[in-house]
């Protein structure tokens, strides 16, 4: 196998490496204590994304975006991942859900979000179904050619910074072997929509300037012409273009790992104990040698799955698997890094207790840890008939 990068993917690593490392880094402090990221930086970090060609670029070419297959999204996230989140996150990867867009809805939603004229955020997880999608309580009614959409939504990440929301809800009920499940459909909902309600969600100890919101839809009346894809396919719709959303943790906490490793180097082999560099003492050195092996293997793991995603042959269990293994990584590097940096590494004036806050929920969102080793389990006991 060769594991080389082209031309291409290097120069597009180095791109992303040196605009991280110039225009996202300096602002850290400054989103961390306020929480919040500036309208003014926002408008010019994602002004500065567009002019070096970052923005969208998991889109296609024909569509105004990057073209990037999902090789090269996957080197950008993990690039990207070596930032704060809120910063990040604002060289915008539209959700790929949006390529189910027809219509008007492609002038509408579609190319002014690729543009960055527009916004999305992704709603479906509600404070009694989060893994569980089918147990979703939020309904949405044909009412001639509208929808009434009545239920409320939690953890929607981002809902505050955008103006429309890919919202899935309860359509209607289907009979299976295994018993009664919701159809889902999805939906394409400006947040100025009457009848929606956004809050500010409870404050998260991880990635601040980051928030998480919560939707309220009260007979809120949505065209039948925003509906996203057919009635009450959008189980269909989300496994089509979401799952490559695994992916996307994986690189970040990849990306993350990278970062957090450099800096415990460094410590250990600047800060002295005994008279002699701490990374000279076995219990320091043995764990930055865990550390590096760990990054490795998880990094091997996530640009295999994206290399698969390439030639049609990614499964369920090759992104779990990356999505699993890597964020579980992070957890054990940063909480090694702050071992290594002692009692300084939970001091605010430096990083590392905020690496460490904010490796904490790439085990939770875009799947559990326990639904990655759900998947993974079923596909291997699916091969034996089980």
């Amino acid at each position: 196998m060769d594991f080389e990068l082209s031309a291409e993917q290097t120069m597009l690593v180095d791109t992303v490496r040196q605009f991280v490392e110039t225009e996202l880094y300096p602002h850290e402090d400054l989103v961390e204590r306020l929480d919040a990221i500036p309208p003014e930086l926002q408008q010019q970090i994602q002004a500065k994304a567009i002019a070096v060609g970052l923005y969208a670029a998991n889109m296609p070419e024909d569509l105004g975006g990057g073209g990037l297959d999902t090789l090269g999204v996957t080197l950008m996230e993990r690039e990207l991942g070596r930032a704060g989140y809120a910063l990040q996150m604002l060289v915008a990867r539209p959700s790929n859900i949006l390529r189910g867009c027809i219509g008007d809805q492609i002038e509408e939603y579609l190319l002014p979000t690729i543009r960055g004229e527009r916004h999305d955020c992704l709603a479906m997880t509600e404070p009694n179904a989060g893994s569980d999608v089918r147990g979703m309580l939020t309904r949405a009614v044909r009412d001639g050619g509208d929808y009434v959409i009545n239920g409320s939504k939690h953890f929607i990440s981002h809902a505050d910074m955008a103006d429309f929301v890919v919202l899935f809800a309860a359509t209607d009920v289907e009979q299976t072997h295994s018993g009664p499940k919701k159809k889902i459909t999805g939906f394409l909902v400006d947040l100025d929509s009457p009848g929606l309600e956004v809050r500010r969600g409870p404050a998260c100890v991880s990635n601040r300037g980051y928030h998480q919101c919560e939707l309220f839809f009260s007979d809120c009346r949505v065209p039948v012409s925003k509906r996203l894809g057919e009635e009450g396919r959008g189980f269909e719709l989300m496994g089509e273009w979401l799952g490559a959303t695994r992916l996307t943790v994986a690189a970040t906490s990849v990306g993350r790992g990278h970062r957090v490793l450099d800096m415990a180097t460094e410590w250990a082999a600047t800060r002295k104990q005994f008279g002699q560099t701490i990374g000279r003492f076995q219990g320091t050195g043995f764990k930055l040698a865990d550390m590096a092996t760990e990054l490795e293997a998880a990094e091997l793991l996530t640009l295999r799955a994206a290399w698969k995603c390439d030639r049609g042959r990614m499964t369920d269990s090759d992104a779990a698997m990356a999505k699993l293994y890597a964020s579980e990584a992070l957890a054990r590097i940063t909480d090694n890094a702050l071992q290594i940096f002692g009692g300084m590494g939970l001091m605010a004036s430096l990083p590392i207790e905020r690496f460490w806050r904010d490796a904490r929920v790439e085990r939770i969102w875009d799947g559990t840890s326990e639904i990655q080793r759900h998947i993974i389990s079923r596909a291997m006991l699916r091969a034996h008939g089980s």
